[in-house]
């Protein structure tokens, strides 16, 4: 989601200046890539280059041929076969052994409906949504459609082409359907007897929104960390003298709240994880209190594992039984086992963890790992 709004922000900056732009989507891969499908990189008319399609080792090729594309002003599908170590193209022996497709369009910044403004509708909400690029592998050269379909999860629906194959749209529909479902993004061949079309339907799903209860010093790295990585983040912490937005990365949200009053404040979705770190155990006990009820995949808690031992009977003592599913969410101590002892090596052991839980990974070794690192 980051690499979606630094592109759309450098897009209008390019606008305003008259600077042309050209997008480049990685639609298909065989075998291993750096980067997945859906993986996408903004060019300027000027050379510079925002986002990216893989590790560093397409993008110069990827540059001639987005200005190529400025040239002829019309999408072009180019595949980069990096198995092929007599290939010059893109360098000998890159590792990677994969069949890349990188659609490359050109971008009509008078088109309401271009693929960044398409990009743009996605972001704009925070739900799921499946994004539709069409093109053509049989027929490489000629003229592609690109991205051209966007299906939101509360059902909004924009079709960029005007005259859409029939019998192809309802079909292109129920496979967004499915995507926003199941979270997978998808690649379809659909075939009709005026048209071969392949399609990828890349799932874009709300970036993590993180809520850090408690303002002190071991949060600052905490809430930097989560910035990098573009998620939304917010802290709260019941005094003011802590919680003090000159503390925080600008883009925090800062709330001096008391922790029954908390969720009064805060959106919480699929998304949201909490961190419970304020070295108040009232205060933590309040606001896990407050949580548990609540449809949330993460709630991280600072300290040794006998605090939550103790929270939990004090829980049980107020008549309050916490189910399996409940306590199933509570990461206490919050963090991977990595050894950390420093407030940035806690901070980068619970970011760990929440991506992992988030995405359903176990958070192991990848060299433990016996199949592909992605699906």
């Amino acid at each position: 989601m980051k690499e979606l709004v630094e592109i759309i922000n450098a897009y209008d900056t390019a606008t305003k200046a008259g600077k042309g732009c050209v997008l480049a989507t990685v639609v298909h891969v065989e075998g291993s890539s750096y980067r997945r499908p859906g993986a996408r990189m903004l060019v300027l008319d000027n050379g510079l280059m925002i986002g990216a399609i893989s590790g560093g080792c397409l993008e110069g090729d990827a540059l001639k041929k987005a200005l190529l594309t400025f040239t002829e002003k019309k999408s072009r599908l180019v595949t980069y076969d990096t198995s092929d170590e007599d290939d010059a193209t893109v360098g000998i022996q890159l590792g990677c052994e994969g069949v890349i497709q990188v659609l490359f369009e050109f971008i009509h910044s008078n088109d309401l409906n271009n693929p960044i403004e398409l990009l743009r509708k996605v972001i704009a909400k925070s739900q799921r949504a499946a994004v539709v690029t069409l093109f053509d592998l049989s027929d490489k050269k000629k003229n592609q459609i690109g991205t051209c379909f966007v299906l939101e999860e509360n059902g909004d629906l924009t079709n960029a082409i005007m005259e859409f194959p029939p019998l192809l749209e309802p079909q292109i529909l129920a496979d967004a359907q499915v995507v926003i479902v199941s979270g997978i993004s998808a690649f379809k061949t659909y075939k009709l007897p005026e048209l071969s079309a392949n399609y990828f339907i890349d799932f874009i799903q709300p970036c993590i929104s993180l809520v850090v209860v408690g303002a002190g010093n071991d949060a600052v790295p905490l809430m930097q960390m989560a910035g990098i990585l573009g998620w939304e983040v917010k802290v709260v912490d019941g005094r003011n003298t802590h919680a003090k937005q000159d503390r925080f990365i600008s883009a925090c949200q800062v709330l001096v709240s008391k922790p029954e009053k908390v969720l009064e404040q805060i959106t919480i979705d699929e998304r949201t994880c909490f961190v419970l770190m304020t070295h108040n155990y009232q205060y933590d006990l309040q606001m896990l209190k407050a949580l548990l009820p609540k449809s949330i995949p993460y709630i991280g808690l600072l300290g040794p594992r006998k605090k939550l031992t103790k929270i939990l009977e004090d829980l049980s003592k107020e008549g309050i039984v916490v189910t399996s599913q409940e306590l199933s969410k509570i990461y206490g101590p919050t963090g991977l086992d990595i050894g950390a002892e420093t407030s940035e090596e806690i901070a980068s052991s619970i970011i760990a963890e929440i991506q992992a839980v988030v995405n359903g990974k176990s958070g192991n070794m990848l060299k433990d790992k016996q199949d592909q690192i992605h699906q």
